[in-house]
């Protein structure tokens, strides 16, 4: 099967075709690193590290490039509140750069520990500012752009199909508007540039020609990705949050700008939720990854939990669910490893799976052809090339794990040796007391050809 991908904006299933054959532009949102990144926002970056690695699989080359948002993300999707960053170095008692630095970094330690792969470029607004002035000045010598009080806004309702995306009902919206909007002309209007505050210094500002400030939110994605990947590029993912406003401007922009949709397939990773709903910081479900590994879990584990679902569907997250992927994936660890060297893979295995991964990433069903692989007749050997290619996709590094060394005390491997020496003395009740005072201890003793094995309970 030739690999077919959902596109948001057209809500279609469609075959993929590169829009370059020597390579796959694929941009992706990043963090906006004023705290922590909660599982929630990781299972969208496990989403996309899968579309990366079928993209691969698929013998594509792929070029990879994520936004560090640093600077321009305000409370409210609203253009109103305050910046994110600024809220956070308030909160910290660091400053702005710091905690972009730190919330930077401890991001990046979460996609190492769930084995993603990192882009081959990242980008931080803030190192981007001129190519956000220059996408500003572009909207605006083509008419799209008003000035307020505040800030330089777009002016939506002069884009034709505005909010295609987001499939928005601009209509119902402006008749059924409550809230205030100050000076924008439209709800949807967005900001494109806001101006500092005159009774206070910003940590973040700059120059531009309309006045001390700093970029919108939208703006950086459109301005950066262009920059990296052209104009038109093959794929823009995100969250689903990111449908009806951040990824609706982005295209706005564009659009303006350039008369492009800026990427030709716009996907989406579906929210993970908590007791029914959304995992949010706000909602007071934050949960981050360490307290995952903190509780004792491989964080693969939470990797193959979230595998166990499509993209394309919300996941409810419990501790129940991730219990048995932690068992899972340990019994998977084992039988891989028993299975010995690698012989040749299995092609009808290796077609079955690629049908399954080229169907919109349909993980679940990848994964049971797995174990259905793994439950076969067929040659230890051929079990383990054709795994071992299989997580080329699913990325569970099942080529390089060894089952750990635990330290075993010396009194209990006093009493195994006593009780080995009982059994050659064909002492059967007295071994079995030795077996019996060892299990009481926490262990216990398989009997191999190779010699007893003492191992854990």
């Amino acid at each position: 099967m030739r690999l077919r991908l959902y596109d948001t904006y057209s809500r279609m299933l469609r075959d993929f075709e590169p829009i370059n054959v020597s390579k796959v532009g694929i941009y992706t949102c990043g963090p906006t690193v004023y705290d922590y990144a909660h599982i929630g926002n990781l299972r969208t970056y496990i989403f996309e590290d899968i579309l990366r690695r079928v993209l691969i699989f698929n013998h594509f080359y792929v070029l990879h490039v994520m936004n560090i948002t640093d600077v321009g993300h305000l409370t409210s999707d609203a253009d109103t509140g305050e910046d994110k960053m600024e809220k956070g170095s308030r909160r910290t008692g660091k400053t702005a750069w710091e905690i972009a630095d730190n919330f930077t970094a401890a991001f990046k330690q979460d996609l190492n520990y769930l084995n993603i792969l990192e882009p081959q470029i990242w980008c931080k607004a803030t190192d981007h500012i001129k190519e956000q002035i220059d996408f500003i000045q572009c909207i605006e010598s083509k008419g799209f752009t008003y000035r307020t009080n505040d800030g330089i806004y777009f002016d939506t309702s002069m884009l034709p199909g505005y909010g295609f995306m987001g499939r928005i009902n601009i209509e119902g919206q402006q008749a059924g508007t409550r809230v205030d909007i100050g000076e924008k002309k439209h709800p949807t209007d967005f900001a494109l540039w806001k101006f500092s505050p005159t009774d206070q210094q910003r940590q973040m500002e700059w120059q531009s020609p309309w006045g001390i400030g700093f970029p919108g939110w939208h703006i950086e994605c459109s301005a950066m990705s262009a920059k990296y990947l052209g104009n038109f590029f093959d794929i823009h993912c995100g969250g689903e949050d990111h449908i009806p406003v951040h990824h609706t401007n982005e295209i706005a922009q564009t659009q303006a700008c350039f008369g492009t949709n800026l990427a030709n397939f716009w996907m989406h990773g579906y929210f993970l939720q908590f007791d029914d709903s959304k995992m949010s910081k706000s909602s007071g479900t934050f949960m981050r990854l360490q307290t995952i590994i903190d509780k004792g879990y491989d964080p693969l584990a939470y990797r193959l939990f979230c595998l166990g679902a499509v993209y394309r569907a919300k996941l409810n997250f419990n501790w129940e669910g991730l219990d048995a992927s932690a068992r899972a994936l340990e019994r998977l660890q084992n039988l891989v490893y028993t299975l010995g060297e690698p012989g040749i893979p299995d092609p009808f295995y290796i077609n079955q799976f690629t049908d399954q991964v080229n169907d919109d990433l349909n993980l679940p069903r990848a994964l049971a052809t797995m174990w259905d692989l793994l439950k076969s007749d067929l040659p230890s050997g051929v079990k383990k090339a054709t795994v071992l290619l299989f997580d080329e996709v699913f990325g569970l590094k099942l080529m390089n794990w060894q089952p750990t060394e635990s330290v075993i005390p010396q009194g209990i491997v006093d009493l195994a040796n006593l009780r080995q020496q009982a059994r050659k003395e064909k002492k059967w009740q007295e071994a079995d007391k030795i077996r019996d005072k060892i299990f009481s201890e926490g262990y216990e003793i398989e009997d191999t050809p190779q010699g007893p094995r003492i191992k854990h309970k």
